[in-house]
């Protein structure tokens, strides 16, 4: 018991720290209907990663790091700027392109390096196991920076994601013009948050285990109530034990970490699926008053 509390806390923890925030920001992306935007930046993240180590910079080091954010801030740009042509294409057609761009470049980029299925299936999967403290505290402090941003500034971003629009905020300094350009600006802000988020995500857990602490606890929570602090409450509840029994499993059984964590995330999903079918209320017969 000692060996397995001393193996899996870095990982625990890290898993905490990735809920903390995923599970708000998934409400966002679930809100604002662009669910994939966040393996979209992960996979602009990686790119910027495999591009690092084409350059001699380690997977995980402070250089790797700065062009990933690099990289992924180029991405919150390209999105905050399809608002205005979302009339005409679609946000998640930019997203898919976005994605297949990134995912095929990383590729070729590997191509050139030594070891380069090696450094994609990490960036795939990650490798929880391997992080260590500092690594949670480092990534912790960045997450609480920008946690305390989105605090600040979350009636803007709030109502941009579950409105629309930033009507009723203030422009801010510099801003003004047309409404539209006020919500692009607050679009850029939100993005590049994210995209912050995601590269330190991606560079501890992967592209598939980040994508999974977004979307899932946000979809399971809203399978059971409308108001927004009982949703962020059950995605954290969520996160937290999936993590608990994914981590479990994976030592247990000598299975990947990351890959077994998104499994039982799934897992947890289907549960809640059949649990939220049970406590429906039934639909009256045809002809009932």
């Amino acid at each position: 018991m000692a060996l397995e509390l001393q193996i899996l806390l870095p990982a625990f923890l890290a898993c905490l720290v990735l809920t903390g925030i995923h599970a708000y920001l998934g409400l966002h992306v679930l809100a604002r209907e662009v669910i994939f935007i966040d393996i979209a930046l992960a996979q602009i993240a990686a790119l910027g990663a495999a591009v690092a180590a084409l350059y001699g910079l380690e997977t995980h080091s402070r250089g790797s790091y700065a062009w990933s954010l690099g990289f992924t801030l180029v991405g919150a740009v390209i999105f905050a700027a399809t608002r205005g042509v979302r009339h005409r294409v679609p946000v998640e057609a930019v997203i898919g392109i976005t994605y297949a761009v990134a995912a095929a470049a990383a590729v070729v980029v590997a191509n050139f390096l030594s070891h380069g299925d090696e450094e994609i299936k990490e960036l795939l999967i990650g490798n929880l196991l391997a992080v260590r403290f500092q690594d949670v505290a480092w990534t912790a402090g960045i997450y609480s920076l920008l946690g305390l941003f989105h605090w600040i500034f979350r009636r803007q971003f709030i109502s941009l994601s579950f409105d629309g629009h930033v009507a009723t905020a203030p422009a801010g300094p510099g801003i003004g013009g047309p409404s539209h350009r006020r919500d692009m600006f607050w679009d850029l802000l939100f993005y590049a948050s994210f995209g912050a988020v995601i590269t330190s995500s991606v560079h501890m857990a992967g592209v598939l285990l980040v994508f999974s602490f977004l979307i899932v606890p946000a979809v399971f929570s809203a399978l059971f109530t409308s108001r927004l602090r009982m949703r962020l409450l059950i995605a954290w509840t969520l996160g937290a034990t999936v993590s608990i029994a994914g981590l479990w499993g994976s030592f247990k059984f000598d299975l990947p970490t990351g890959a077994a964590v998104v499994v039982t995330f799934g897992v947890a999903l289907i549960l809640g699926a059949i649990v939220r079918a049970l406590i429906a209320p039934k639909a009256p017969p045809p002809g009932a008053v």
